[in-house]
């Protein structure tokens, strides 16, 4: 999902200044309303998670090419559902600093571009959980259906951005068009993938409910809200 150096740039960068400030805040909002049910240091260790995850997602994990920009597993809703929103916001933030620092510097003037990308998906999975999962039931009691629906909000929401910051910086054009096709057909495998992953992960969760995790995972994995 990255946006290469030079699809978005001069001065149209202002916006992807404002929109990740406007994540930034958004995510200092999520992170307080974790803290109602959690630490500072349980959170410190969530959000540390959440970065491990997104850096194995971006480095670890098989990806490639495609279109306008790259494919990456990148599992959203696992962290979402495991650690909570805030850190998952924190740790995608992060792991893609991380990334861009230590792997990838050509990518980090496109930094606020890509965080946008990142964060604003997972903006609209935290608002849309609360339809799609019943307030009486668990994230460990999720089905097959309702873990499909909050990654196709997730990764769609990622194809949404990716396509967005093309034609915004590149335009119309016929070749610039069939790029970010290419891409959002790549990338709709992922939305076939994570909710297998998110299952897999869940059940494992599932298994050690009895355990005494303290704060290590979010309130809903375990409770209803």
């Amino acid at each position: 999902m990255h946006i290469e150096p030079g699809v978005v740039d001069g001065a149209k960068m202002v916006f992807a200044y404002g929109s990740a400030a406007a994540a930034a805040g958004y995510s200092l909002k999520l992170a307080a309303n974790d803290l109602k049910f959690a630490n500072v240091p349980a959170f410190v260790v969530r959000a540390a998670l959440a970065t491990v995850g997104t850096f194995v997602f971006f480095e670890v994990l098989p990806h490639f090419s495609a279109g306008i920009s790259e494919v990456h597993f990148i599992l959203g809703t696992t962290l979402f559902l495991l650690l909570g929103a805030g850190a998952a916001a924190a740790g995608l933030v992060l792991g893609l600093l991380l990334q861009g620092t230590f792997f990838a510097p050509t990518d980090l003037p496109m930094f606020a571009v890509n965080m946008t990308t990142l964060l604003f998906p997972l903006f609209a999975l935290h608002a849309l959980a609360k339809r799609i999962v019943p307030e009486a039931k668990a994230y460990v009691d999720l089905d097959y259906a309702q873990v499909l629906k909050m990654s196709a909000v997730y990764q769609g929401g990622i194809i949404a951005w990716v396509a967005f910051w093309a034609i915004y910086g590149q335009g119309f054009g016929s070749e610039n068009i069939q790029s970010i096709v290419t891409f959002g057909a790549a990338y709709a495998l992922v939305i076939l993938i994570e909710p297998l992953a998110d299952l897999a992960v869940l059940a494992a969760a599932k298994g050690a409910r009895n355990w005494k995790t303290g704060n290590l995972f979010t309130h809903r994995l375990f409770n209803a809200a």
